[in-house]
């Protein structure tokens, strides 16, 4: 008994330091929180190494997926949120970048989802009410604009899952804004597609996602095609639902990303 005890204990503090390490590892990120009537937005965000008030930089804003909601203002930086402070990528490319967190019970885009594993179906929407993280995230963008000095031409989005689907919604709602997108394993009503033509496309799946089933992002891509967005598209073979660590593994993922610049 005191073995298993003793080593119950070990594991709970092995637990603590873990997340220790990592709360300090993301300590770059501040703490923010946008107010809206009585609506709140929590999200963590990162200046460059050496920021100066005089200059422009560009705006990554990165949605996460279903896993991190919530609103502790620490979850959302599990996934991506390591890639922005890697010193390589802070010193080529500065910029600020913002880790919103989305509501326990809601969701970025206005999407129904039925069934579960390889047969759960997700019936997207285009257009009408968006969801109350969704509208916030759209008044923060405005926000930081006018509060940072923000490259207007190199605006961009990046979401995984359920921010992949956010990704594509916010794109459609805020067309004339992002410069470049990326949308890992996510997916959005094909309709939508003739509306994404003023900012260029990566997209990433896995082949053996089983969570969200990689014909969501291969419909969008082929509408796309059809509308003559500008897309590239990554399918990954070996790949489940966690595509986004062999994309955030991608060469030129970075470099692609920052050298795309809107025409505002």
């Amino acid at each position: 008994m005191k073995t298993s005890l003793s080593l119950m204990l070990v594991i709970g503090l092995s637990f603590l330091h873990i997340k220790e390490l990592r709360a300090q590892r993301f300590e770059s990120y501040e703490k923010h929180r946008y107010i809206q009537n009585k609506d709140t937005l929590p999200y963590r965000l990162l200046l460059p190494e050496g920021y100066e008030k005089d200059k422009k930089y560009p705006l990554v804003i990165f949605l996460h997926g279903a896993g991190e909601r919530g609103n502790d203002n620490e979850k959302q930086l599990a996934h991506g949120g390591a890639l922005f402070i890697k010193e390589e990528n802070r010193l080529k490319y500065p910029a600020i970048v913002v880790f919103p967190q989305c509501s326990q019970q809601s969701f970025w885009s206005n999407v129904k989802i039925a069934g579960n594993g390889t047969n759960r179906v997700f019936e997207f929407t285009n257009g009408g009410t968006p969801t109350v993280p969704m509208q916030l995230v759209m008044e923060l963008v405005k926000e930081l604009n006018s509060k940072y000095g923000i490259k207007q031409r190199q605006v961009y989005v990046m979401g995984l899952s359920m921010g992949g689907m956010g990704t594509f919604e916010l794109v459609n709602r805020m067309p004339k804004t992002f410069a470049a997108a990326i949308p890992i394993c996510g997916g959005a009503d094909t309709a939508t597609a003739a509306n994404l033509k003023k900012t260029k496309w990566w997209v990433f799946h896995g082949s053996k996602d089983d969570i969200v089933l990689p014909r969501y992002s291969e419909e969008m891509v082929a509408a796309m095609k059809k509308n003559k967005v500008s897309v590239k598209f990554t399918l990954f073979p070996e790949a489940n639902h966690n595509s986004w660590d062999p994309a955030f593994a991608q060469p030129g993922l970075m470099n692609w990303l920052f050298s795309q610049k809107g025409s505002r």
